[in-house]
């Protein structure tokens, strides 16, 4: 009876610590996959991207990892797997801040909460064509959160993003 006592509290510690740990999981296993984009933004780069908004630049500010991921997601059973698991990240961890299903199709803004600051924002997105999803890991001001959901002014960093990285890959092949 104490050894599954003990069991049970080391699965417990262990998927409460998950939330982090499968982001990292999910882009490591799908990084390398056909036709995926794939970009974690390092340190340095970070203040580069607050120059799309003055919402994003104090956004970008606090954020300590930054990653954008785009997938394919053809067919149905793709993205029944891809939606299952987002739907597993999140799980009890996150709040869902904002969600819309048609279908398959999937839009879903969820943030984990510690005290009175936002630690992590994932936004996940699926057309049953393509899917991507969009990680900040910092400290957040919940009310900058909320608004900038509302505002849909998430939707433009992803293009940011990839604008950016594009740029910086083309000019490093000319040089």
């Amino acid at each position: 009876m104490i050894k599954k006592i003990i069991f049970l509290v080391c699965v417990l510690i262990l998927s409460a610590c998950g939330s982090y740990n499968s982001i990292d999981r999910f882009y490591n296993a799908h990084k390398n996959d056909s036709q995926v984009t794939a970009i974690r933004v390092p340190q340095f780069m970070l203040s580069l991207l607050g120059n799309i908004s003055p919402e994003m630049k104090s956004l970008i500010g606090n954020t300590k990892d930054l990653r954008y991921m785009q997938f394919p997601s053809a067919t149905p059973e793709r993205t029944q797997y891809l939606n299952t698991q987002m739907n597993t990240i999140t799980g009890n961890s996150f709040i869902e801040v904002f969600r819309k299903n048609d279908e398959l199709k999937r839009n879903v803004i969820s943030i984990r909460e510690k005290r009175n600051a936002v630690k992590e924002i994932l936004i996940y997105n699926n057309n049953n064509i393509r899917g991507s999803f969009l990680y900040f890991n910092g400290d957040f001001d919940p009310v900058k959160v909320r608004e900038m959901a509302k505002n849909s002014e998430f939707n433009e960093l992803p293009n940011s993003l990839v604008k950016e990285f594009n740029m910086q890959s083309s000019e490093e092949i000319n040089e």
